[in-house]
């Protein structure tokens, strides 16, 4: 009945506002017959939130970075060393696979990489594609992109030459466009090997956090991004992490462990029962329920999917390099440690997911902005008990943007909010309150 009643209250703003012609009045009268609720989102609160994504992403990423690609398991019984525990967290770096013996450029030890309010955050692969589409979404003035938008976008802001910071799936669909290829088929098996890779998982998340507390409308719109590099598992999981940022808006009262595990829950819904990904969620939830410690877990995975390759996952004997170490089934797998003993604590999921192994800035960064979203950037700075820049630079990865590539977490976040504005209204079928800066959004009955 609440509901009803605030949709006939904005209706009747909205009229004497003479803001209404009769195909807006009818779409309003539509609310009312097709969903059983309506929700209020302040735009200030969002924009705030949006900053906290950003800022979140930011520190998780180049956190995890310091650990990317130590720990990849050696495909038999699991020896010292092999991984790392909650007690090589501030201890020495490890090398990685890739770094001839040194640890980490970012720092000698295991430690959170932060930057101070006269310094600037560089973009890294897993913020840098997430941008670009926001940019072209913004530019473009439009909710769904075209396969003609994204190509051009690719073409015109990834470098095609020196160092671009692509790899597998992501470096494949680039070479794809260049030879005039365009999405979907840009991730097509047939023509990109790497269609199963963890790319798709770490370039369209924000979909999400465009269609509050509406994951069919996010699925929607991210559904060509995703498509541009991922299929199969691979796509399903990237879509579970864009439900899970568009549920963030949800269950805003519950504590953050109940709101953390209602959201998982709910994206797990649209896994296929008898797939990888469903049943890697289900075996690391239950390992979680259980009570063992978070390296037990991660330990048993490992065992469980590299060594033994149960429920399908067969990556050890197709030999790949790295044994699949950037592949999406066992980075997913990580992710959900984290994401479960983390139990929504900004500083702790980040701890666990960089000393999880693997692809560590991945899970990071995904579970390290969509937390940042949910606590804004007050919460962030409340949990360091310190100030952060607020200065991004997109051209660290990335060319041909505004302002020499170097962008505000302020300007970010009001370009998402013109982003979300627009699918509001356009794909949701929401309105905008002018005079409280709010959004009012209809929601479906199964995301209440």
């Amino acid at each position: 009945m609440k509901s009803y009643m605030l949709i006939l209250v904005t209706l009747v703003t909205l009229i004497s506002c003479n803001t209404f012609t009769k195909k807006s009045f009818a779409k309003e009268i539509n609310y009312i017959q097709n969903n059983a609720s309506l929700i209020s989102v302040s735009r200030d609160q969002y924009k705030n939130q949006l900053y906290g994504f950003w800022l979140g992403q930011c520190i998780a990423n180049w956190t995890g970075l310091v650990t990317e690609m130590d720990k990849i398991g050696n495909v038999g019984e699991i020896k010292t060393g092999d991984f790392y525990t909650s007690a090589d967290w501030g201890q020495a770096d490890q090398p990685s696979i890739w770094s001839a013996g040194e640890p980490s450029e970012l720092s000698p030890t295991i430690d959170f990489v932060l930057r101070n309010t006269d310094e600037v955050w560089g973009a890294d692969d897993d913020t840098d594609i997430e941008y670009m589409y926001q940019y072209l979404l913004y530019s473009h003035r439009n909710t769904l992109l075209s396969p003609e938008q994204i190509r051009n976008g690719w073409l015109k802001h990834i470098k095609s030459e020196e160092e671009n910071y692509l790899w597998v799936s992501n470096q494949k669909a680039f070479d794809l466009m260049k030879s005039g290829i365009i999405p979907p088929e840009t991730g097509n098996p047939k023509m990109n090997e790497n269609f199963d890779m963890i790319d798709a998982q770490l370039t369209t998340e924000i979909f999400g956090l465009f269609s509050p507390g509406r994951p069919d409308v996010a699925i929607k719109i991210a559904h060509l991004p995703i498509q541009t590099t991922a299929r199969k598992e691979a796509e399903n999981i990237s879509k579970f992490y864009v439900r899970m940022h568009s549920l963030a808006s949800l269950n805003t009262k519950k504590p953050m462990s109940e709101r953390i595990d209602w959201m998982a829950q709910k994206a797990r819904a649209f896994l296929p029962d008898a797939s990888y990904p469903a049943k890697m969620y289900d075996y690391t939830r239950k390992l979680y329920k259980s009570g063992i410690p978070w390296e037990h877990t991660r330990d048993s995975i490992y065992i469980r999917y590299q060594v033994k390759e149960h429920d399908g996952y067969d990556f050890t004997s197709r030999n790949l390099y790295c044994n699949g170490c950037f592949a999406a089934g066992i980075n997913f797998a990580a992710s959900l440690v984290s994401l479960f003993y983390g139990g929504g604590d900004f500083k702790s999921t980040i701890k666990i997911g960089a000393l999880a192994g693997w692809d560590s800035d991945n899970p990071t960064s995904t579970w390290g902005g969509l937390i940042g979203f949910m606590i804004g950037r007050k919460g962030i700075e409340e949990a360091f008990d310190q100030k952060f820049s607020n200065r991004f630079n997109i051209h660290r990865t990335r060319q041909n943007f505004p302002g020499n590539g170097v962008d505000t977490f302020e300007n970010m976040a009001q370009m998402g909010i013109m982003v979300t504005d627009r699918v509001i209204e356009e794909e949701i079928g929401g309105s905008i309150d002018p005079e409280k800066n709010i959004w009012n959004i209809p929601l479906k009955t199964d995301n209440k």
